[in-house]
């Protein structure tokens, strides 16, 4: 009886081993799509079975996410939001983030950044008589392009922290978040461009506040912004002392959007330090 269970246990094992490779394999496919020629695409099966996965890996990766918050890691939390951008635009996340764009190579997106040209707001800032001349595309792939930069998301991000000059190490701090979208009144919020992604997606967002020193999350929120949305972020002041913590607006479907900014402040003494003294 026990072979046959050790036999059953390996049997699991091996079965096991093979899933977890062939998903891994799927999605490094999936990552270098860009730079795979049509004839060496995946079989109908194993295509059928790439989008499958696809699907289903967004939430175990907002899963993840929220695992690791409650730990309060701060890197590992980033690197997941990083994957989710990776699943759903089926690219590295070295790649340049242009190759997000259709008709884009990545010797275009190398040519246009020996121009200095790497995001998709430079690409969008060029006049229109040096973007085309850069790209040399046909009009009609120029169109294309310029469409899905219109759908790639612009947000300002305005923040201050309640009470700056009086934080007291054990008491909530309370940052308040202003998020606009920059798009006229009468266009609809777009769809996220992902064309190798399996169905059509809204976009997603998490606000997260950390200390990248300490690789310390201390505040994180997942939201979807419309035009205008005004979030309210709070954590637990530290003990006494002067720090800096960063602000993160994260994207979970497009690279190269995210947003940074430091947290800087105070923290004084407590209540209970001063009635401890």
């Amino acid at each position: 009886m026990k072979m046959k269970l050790f036999k059953n246990w390996r049997i699991t094992a091996l079965t096991n081993s093979l899933i977890q490779n062939t998903l891994i394999l799927i999605l490094k496919l999936t990552f270098s799509y860009n730079v795979i020629s049509l004839d060496e695409k995946l079989p109908s099966d194993l295509e059928d079975d790439r989008k499958i996965i696809l699907e289903r890996s967004i939430p175990l990766v907002q899963g993840m996410v929220d695992v690791i918050a409650s730990n309060r890691w701060l890197n590992p939390a980033l690197a997941s939001m990083e994957l989710s951008q990776m699943i759903t635009q089926g690219l590295w996340d070295k790649d340049p983030i242009l190759m997000q764009l259709p008709h884009f190579s990545s010797s275009l997106a190398k040519k246009c950044s020996s121009k200095g040209v790497e995001s998709v707001f430079d690409l969008m800032e060029l006049d229109d008589s040096v973007r085309r001349e850069l790209l040399g595309l046909s009009e009609s792939k120029l169109n294309e392009v310029a469409s899905v930069c219109n759908k790639y998301p612009n947000i300002n991000v305005e923040y201050h922290i309640s009470d700056k000059h009086d934080i007291r190490s054990g008491h909530p701090v309370t940052v308040q978040v202003s998020l606009t979208r920059e798009i006229s009144d009468s266009e609809p919020i777009p769809k996220v461009h992902s064309p190798l992604f399996p169905k059509e997606k809204d976009e997603g967002w998490w606000l997260v506040i950390g200390d990248p020193k300490k690789n310390q999350l201390y505040a994180i929120k997942r939201l979807n912004i419309q035009r205008k949305a005004k979030i309210s972020m709070e954590y637990v002041a530290p003990k006494p002392g002067r720090y800096s913590f960063n602000l993160y607006l994260m994207s979970d479907c497009y690279l190269g959007c995210d947003q940074e900014y430091q947290l800087e402040f105070e923290s004084k003494e407590g209540d209970d330090d001063d009635d401890e003294d």
